[in-house]
């Protein structure tokens, strides 16, 4: 998939899962190891697992399995990365400390 169309896949699929506060970071020039950031909330640790348990099972059927998943199984802060498009999906007091997008824009 090219960047613009993953990340639109990715879009959809968080969004299909009622993920909040959605934002897109290009890094392109800023990061060597992914092109966009897709951050997003979810509302508890069931509701970010199943964000990025739905992420993960439908890039597979879309034949784009994660290159890697990071922490599925706390539910905190789960980071799907499917190469030129990263996804964190985070509880709300996770994403005000780590405060990606100020470090990232």
């Amino acid at each position: 998939m090219k960047d613009s169309t993953l990340t639109q896949f990715v879009l959809d699929k968080i969004e299909d899962m009622k993920a909040r506060d959605i934002v897109v970071i290009d890094v392109v020039g800023k990061s060597t190891i992914t092109d966009t950031l897709v951050v997003c909330s979810g509302n508890s640790k069931r509701h970010v697992s199943s964000i990025a348990a739905n992420l993960i099972k439908e890039s597979k059927l879309a034949g784009h399995p994660p290159l890697s998943v990071e922490g599925k199984e706390t539910g905190e802060w789960v980071l799907v990365d499917l190469g030129d498009v990263v996804a964190h999906v985070m509880q709300d007091d996770t994403r005000d400390f780590y405060q990606l997008e100020k470090l990232w824009q």
